[in-house]
């Protein structure tokens, strides 16, 4: 990929985007949309063609990626697959980084996250922002994501015009690690909100009322939500496909809210449960199966298929 000038058209930064999954690719489709210069890297091929052929400029390695962009941005599974795109065999770490900035949306745990940091920063000046993101791929696809951020101000407001291309909310929590402790939050109330919706989902249907008309019931009411309102009639239909979030994800959010509640001494007997039942769920359908699958749980034998 060759070398280009630094500015985009209209005079902003060059983005690149790594990590081409169930959020990535429509979170850079909004980029590209809005008419910025975006570069792209995935591991596999598949996903990156239909980005270039939207009009995104392809990357042959992360290191690549970095040498050509001025703001990464990047959305992978877990704390490994982070750290194999920086410091793995041409990863972005190889790249010279001072003036740039790394921006993960993935979700892993803050201790992770400032260790990162400052390894990349050690290794070639780079900059960070941890940048979690909630609102799932219906968030992603209609740039209605919440995106919880640690980092420095400054650094904040340097790619908050790029992020609210993909998001309705940008906020910063704190220095780098505060995004991530912010998810943990938004993780307990979803993952308890999932498996307490599954259960009440599953009463309405064993005692014979329509379970599809939850929503409306209960619009405007104390236990109206966006997730009510979202998660019931996908679980009462069997919608599936997309996943709104990988059973995986949610059970490795949720065994980190554990391990960062033991560390603060800080009672979470809610979210151990509902990491429990993800437990039970991922054992049951499957790593990769939407995690409103838990809702299949306590189905009859003859319907849990």
């Amino acid at each position: 990929m060759a070398d280009e000038s630094k500015a985009n058209p209209q005079g902003t930064e060059r983005l690149g985007y790594l990590g081409l999954g169930l959020m990535g690719t429509p979170m850079t489709r909004r980029l590209l949309k809005a008419g910025y210069q975006v570069a792209v890297w995935n591991r596999s091929e598949g996903k990156v063609a239909p980005l270039a052929e939207a009009g995104a400029k392809r990357a042959v390695t992360p290191r690549d990626l970095l040498v050509n962009s001025d703001i990464i941005f990047m959305c992978v599974t877990d704390a490994a697959a982070v750290e194999e795109v920086i410091f793995g065999p041409q990863g972005l770490a190889a790249a010279p980084g001072a003036g740039k900035l790394v921006v993960d949306f993935s979700s892993i745990h803050p201790d992770a996250a400032r260790d990162l940091a400052t390894r990349l920063k050690d290794a070639n000046g780079a900059g960070w922002i941890d940048a979690p993101v909630s609102g799932g791929t219906k968030g992603a696809e209609e740039g209605t994501l919440a995106i919880m951020a640690g980092g420095e101000v400054g650094d904040i407001e340097r790619v908050r015009p790029y992020v609210l291309a993909m998001a309705r909310r940008f906020t910063r929590m704190g220095p780098i690690g505060a995004g991530q402790t912010t998810k943990l939050c938004n993780q307990v109330i979803v993952g308890c909100a999932m498996a307490v919706l599954a259960e009440a989902t599953r009463l309405a249907v064993n005692a014979g009322i329509d379970a599809n008309r939850l929503p409306e019931a209960l619009a405007g009411g104390f236990a109206d939500s966006i997730p009510l309102q979202l998660f019931v009639p996908r679980m009462v239909q069997g919608i599936h496909n997309p996943p709104l979030g990988h059973i995986a994800t949610m059970l490795k959010d949720l065994d980190t809210v554990a391990d960062v509640a033991q560390a603060t001494s800080t009672p979470v007997p809610m979210a151990t449960l509902a990491g429990q039942l993800f437990r039970l769920a991922k054992a049951a359908r499957g790593a990769e199966a939407d995690a409103l699958e838990i809702y299949k749980l306590s189905a009859p034998e003859r319907q849990a298929v």
